[in-house]
């Protein structure tokens, strides 16, 4: 399908797709990190779009969506320092276009080309500025960006975990990998805003929540609880309490380092805190220091005021599912917790059902490819919509009219 050539026919879409105030999204899942054994996963190969990718996009539409969270695969674009291959990149962003569909660029998903090696590499930010840089020159009609995606969830899977990527597992890699991750976003912002100074940053992270499993585990479940924002506080400079600050030290961030993500408060003013929020975000830690799932027992709303309360930015809802038999309770359960934070004076911006088609190996971290598929999309791997693609086109249509935000933030006008 993708070496057919592109019609220039109008895509006729039946209102109110072009009318959107809310930032109604959809997002096609990206992730390429390494794992053992040196494998690539690649979502985007696995799930068929690079061959699907003109049916998918036409997907997004008769959803009645015009945002689309796309993340182009850098470790196949960036091939060396100054060198891009951006020819299967192309036809996707011409056709974005010509449907009218706004892309929100995932630049860094989970991954780094080979030879970068890995997130502990402190070469790697001047060299996504520099990519970052190029992408913006190529397409100089894309706004909006999500520098580096989910930047705690990289640190944990990467560097505490030991699952992905550099596959360490000490608190000095944690903070080496949060550190680089939050260094290369503000370069990248620098970048960008050279050549489109109105570009705007929707930070896509992990909203978390650890829950103390015991009396025992209250101490340490609140330093959990103040290490969740560490990523966010580097990035929006937010001031970490002694303990981060302590810890950071001793994890190898020297305070020049510190106070160099202290000075970059100006980009607030071009950011969205994105908040991700799934069953899986809240955890129990047990006495024996391992943690379980724990369910929605906040929920959205509980932890995504909790975010809200510390750096009083706008907010997007950037990614949510849950499996195909549950999903459709669990987009009416998000969305009305949306609305109750928007009624409570949370500017809540968008709105993002993540992904538009199902996923693979997700059911376990994407850490061995057995190709298991997660019934968590819109559509199926067939590209057959599913019970909550229907529901989520007659919410869009239900409440296309919702004002963007409450007007305290002009940048974010449309």
């Amino acid at each position: 399908m993708s070496g057919k050539p592109i019609s220039q026919t109008p895509l006729r879409i039946a209102e109110p797709v072009d009318l959107l105030k809310f930032m109604f999204a959809v997002g096609i899942e990206c992730s390429y990190p390494l794992i053992q054994g040196n494998q690539r996963v690649d979502q985007l190969r696995d799930t068929g779009h690079y061959e699907m990718w003109q049916q998918d996009l036409k997907l997004v539409r008769e959803l009645g969506l015009r945002y689309l969270r796309y993340g182009p695969p850098l470790y196949r674009i960036f091939k060396g320092p100054g060198e891009y291959d951006w020819s299967s990149l192309d036809p996707v962003m011409a056709e974005m276009r010509r449907l009218g569909i706004v892309p929100i660029i995932d630049l860094c998903h989970f991954g780094l080309p080979d030879w970068l090696n890995n997130f502990q590499n402190p070469s790697w930010p001047d060299y996504f500025a520099e990519y970052s840089r190029a992408f913006a020159e190529r397409y100089p009609w894309v706004r909006y960006y999500t520098p580096v995606n989910e930047i705690y969830v990289t640190a944990q899977f990467s560097a505490a975990f030991g699952w992905w990527n550099e596959r360490l597992m000490s608190d000095t890699a944690w903070i080496t990998n949060i550190k680089h991750c939050c260094k290369a976003s503000v370069l990248c912002m620098r970048a960008i805003l050279d050549l489109r100074p109105d570009a705007i940053f929707i930070f896509s992270e992990s909203t978390e929540y650890v829950h103390p499993g015991s009396p025992d585990m209250v101490v340490q479940a609140q330093f959990m609880n103040e290490r969740r924002f560490l990523s966010l506080d580097l990035l929006f400079g937010h001031d970490v309490t002694a303990t981060m600050y302590q810890y950071l030290l001793a994890g190898g961030m020297t305070n020049a380092e510190y106070q160099w993500f202290r000075s970059q408060k100006d980009l607030r003013t071009h950011c969205i805190m994105g908040t991700d929020y799934y069953i899986t975000n809240e955890h129990i830690i047990k006495n024996n220091g391992t943690s379980i799932g724990a369910g929605d027992v906040y929920g959205y709303y509980v932890i995504t005021r909790q975010y809200f309360e510390r750096y009083r930015m706008p907010v997007m809802h950037t990614e949510t599912n849950r499996t195909a038999h549950l999903a459709v309770e669990w987009l009416w359960k998000e969305w009305m917790n949306l609305l109750r934070l928007r009624e409570d004076g949370v500017p809540i911006i968008g709105f993002t059902w993540f992904g538009l088609i199902d996923m693979k190996d997700w059911d376990t971290a994407l850490t061995q490819i057995r190709g298991t598929v997660n019934k968590v999309g819109l559509y199926s791997l067939q590209r057959k919509p599913r019970t909550v693609a229907k529901e989520y086109r007659r919410l869009v249509e239900e409440y296309s009219q919702l004002p963007i935000s409450s007007s305290k933030f002009p940048i974010l006008t449309a």
